[in-house]
């Protein structure tokens, strides 16, 4: 019997944009607002153009609204993630270990903050800063694995 074998390799492209603002923690907040915002409008480009497409038709009210929408998204989960990289950086920086614990809670205060700022209920912000811390610390859990 013949075995054939198929051998190969994906790599995603990278764009890494330096803009350095003195600081580390500036630098790394910024990078991730800037990356994070990046994904999150393109992510509204792509939801709207896949609306256009099974209407059928565009208009220049659709692409206004397309606009508006991409920047909301892009400054609202950029600054969600500036926010979760500077309380991690800084958080680290507390503590004088660069551990899992960091994310932990970097996560829960920027799940916390968030919600607050949604002027949801206490019950909710507490939730969300489990969620948060949750979400962070799983996302480490991760990173290291692979």
């Amino acid at each position: 019997m013949s075995w054939n074998r198929v051998s190969g390799s994906l790599s995603t492209p990278t764009v890494d944009v330096a803009i350095d603002m003195g600081n580390p923690f500036l630098n790394l907040t910024l990078d991730a607002f800037l990356k994070i915002g990046t994904v999150a409008a393109t992510r509204a480009a792509a939801e709207d153009t896949f609306h256009v497409i099974q209407k059928g038709s565009i208009s220049s009210k659709d692409f206004e609204k397309t606009l508006k929408k991409m920047c909301k998204e892009g400054a609202y989960w950029g600054t969600v993630a500036g926010v979760y990289v500077g309380l991690e950086y800084g958080v680290g920086r507390i503590r004088g270990r660069k551990d899992w614990k960091n994310a932990t809670i970097g996560g829960a205060i920027t799940g916390a903050l968030v919600s607050a700022a949604s002027n949801n209920k206490t019950e909710s912000i507490a939730i969300d800063a489990i969620t948060g811390a949750a979400v962070a610390t799983a996302a480490e859990f991760i990173n290291y694995l692979t």
